[in-house]
This record gives structure tokens, sequence and C-alpha cells, in this order.
């Protein structure tokens, strides 16, 4: 469904400030796959959601989707493919338009728009079956301003708007990192059940590692730009968060030790 293969780029090359973010990246998605990302600040997971919504340039490397060769499309054209919700609740929202009329622009993404009325009573009532899932009581609160909702009502939503019309990817930028504890739970919970009710194919950034190991049905672990744990079926759900403390360990060792001698020691215990 999404090939990447051999995915590099590049921040600021050739000054002191270079950054090779993503150094060689090579994945595939199958249809209906919900893949979590985990990995350490500066890792590159956030990047590889962006070099894949076209946010910017990738310096080498090719990104297909459903065969089609999609690398060099701008990031709106790849919009009418891809849903997608940040890390800050106030990201993809119009804070001083409703809850009904967001919802009635996230609907109309990438088809034609004319000048009729936004939102008919009929459309309205659609909208509440909508909402009522969510279990937040805003089915009856849709002309109220966005903005004026909490952070996690709005992310709630905004994960909704992204997945109404059913993309063929769901990117999730770590859309729970900003929220308290108790609203992330809610909001993990409610993308749990919109991604399995709609088997999405779902591409999931995250810092929790709770969430790594009870979400998803595969894990991909980042390290430096690069792929350095893949994990999926049983593999993938016997991992715990202590498994994932010792890799994450391993790694930082591993960064520790002189190219040199980490050089000898593998070919000596291969």
């Amino acid at each position: 469904m999404l090939e990447l293969n051999n995915i590099k780029k590049t921040f600021h090359a050739g000054t002191v400030h270079e950054v090779r973010a993503l150094n060689g990246v090579s994945l595939t998605l199958e249809k209906g796959s919900f893949v979590c990302v985990l990995g350490s600040n500066g890792s590159g997971k956030s990047t590889l959601l962006n070099a894949i919504a076209g946010t910017f340039p990738i310096d080498e490397g090719t990104i297909r989707m459903d065969g089609t060769d999609i690398t060099a499309w701008p990031e709106h054209r790849r919009a009418r493919y891809m849903g997608r919700v940040f890390q800050n609740p106030l990201s993809g929202t119009a804070p001083n338009m409703t809850i009904g009329e967001n919802i009635s622009l996230a609907l109309r993404r990438g088809k034609p728009r004319g000048l009729g009325p936004g939102i008919s009573h009929g459309k309205k009532e659609e909208y509440r079956q909508m909402v009522r899932p969510l279990n937040m009581d805003l089915e009856e609160r849709l002309d109220n301003p966005i903005g004026k909702l909490s952070g996690g009502q709005r992310q709630a939503l905004t994960l909704l708007m992204a997945s109404a019309l059913q993309p063929k990817l769901l990117l999730l930028d770590e859309h729970t990192a900003a929220l308290d504890p108790k609203t992330a739970a809610r909001v993990t919970e409610i993308t749990q059940m919109i991604i399995t009710r709609d088997s999405l194919t779902t591409l999931m950034v995250t810092h929790s590692m709770h969430q790594a190991v009870h979400m998803g049905d595969r894990l991909i672990m980042m390290h430096q730009g690069r792929v350095a744990y893949d994990f999926k079926g049983e593999d993938k759900k016997r991992l715990k968060v202590n498994d994932l403390l010792a890799l994450f360990d391993d790694l930082r060792r591993k960064d520790a030790i002189d190219p040199g001698v980490a050089a000898l020691l593998s070919n000596n215990y291969v």
C-alpha cells in the first residue's frame, strides 16, 4: 500500500548545523496495518511522517502509494489521500468556526465546493451521529466554536475529521503528547475505536512505550534517522515495556562505543 525506498533527508546540508534526519529509510506498509513508530528525540520519527505527507521534498529515495510514485507530489495533492493529526490540539481545526462548520469542511476535502449552505438540517443530524461515539457530549454543541473546547475534545474531533473520509493513510504525530494523562487515555481509546472500526491503514508516532506495546500490529523503533528495530506479528504481541527499555539502553550503549571498536566487536561476534 505504502512503499518507502531508501528515503534520505538532510537539513542545513554543508553547514555546522547539518542534521541527517532520515538516513536511508526503507519501509512497506500493508493495507489495514496499524504501525507505531517509537524513538528518542531526534531519531527521525516525526520527520518520517513529514516526508510521507509531503511537508518538504526528500533528498533521495522514492515514495509510492498503491503502486503510484508520489515522491514529487506537493503536500496539498497528497492530502486528498491522507488524514493527519498533529501533537498540538490547536492544529488541524479552524478555532473561530463551529464544530459543525469544521466537520463540514473536513467532509469536503478534495471535493468541489459551491456557494450553497454549508450545513443543512439533515447534515446537522448526520454530524450528531458522527460525534456521538466520542462520548464527550458534543452532539448538541455543534454550533459552539471549536476553539472554546478543551484540548482533549478538540483533539478527538480532529481525529474524527481526519478519518471521516476513510483516507488511504492516517498519520498520527504524537497526537496525545500535549494532553494530561486522563485525557490522553480517552483520546487513545477513541483512536483505537476509529482505526479498528474503519480498518484504517495507520502510521502513529508516539513517545509512549505503553502505547507502542499495546496498540497496533507492528512496532518500528527509529534511531539516528534509520529503522533500528521492526517488530510485527507474534514478535510484536510478545513485547513488553521492559523490552523496549532494554532496546533503548542497547542503542545508547552502542552510541557510546567508538566506531572502530564497535566494528571490531561486530567482526568478533558475527
